[in-house]
């Protein structure tokens, strides 16, 4: 294998290890807020990482000119849509999850 199928496979596993981790941080997690971290951060860095491996695997000229801008769109909606969930669920008052709350009350 080449160094750039290595960089390929190392970035679609990265990538699907990060959406593994946001979509149990989405199940898991106890709250409408710390699942939007989680959907934000974790999905979002999968995904980038993932679109890379594509970009790089296509290696023509308008398919990597598509995944860079598919790339900026992510970085730029992921975390203004999660923003967007946690500030309406702030304002229809819905409270974070703290320490003391009992597990039964998810």
């Amino acid at each position: 294998m080449t160094p750039t199928e290595w960089a390929i496979v190392a970035l679609a596993l990265v990538g699907a290890f990060f959406g593994g981790v946001a979509a149990v941080g989405i199940v898991r997690l106890p709250d409408v807020y710390t699942r939007a971290h989680a959907a934000s951060k974790s999905d979002t860095l999968g995904a980038v990482l993932t679109i890379s491996a594509a970009a790089l695997a296509l290696q023509t000229d308008l398919s990597t000119i598509k995944a860079v801008f598919l790339l900026a769109f992510m970085f730029l909606t992921n975390p203004t849509a999660a923003h967007a969930i946690a500030r309406a669920a702030q304002d229809q008052g819905i409270e974070p999850w703290t320490a003391g709350d009992e597990e039964g009350e998810r």
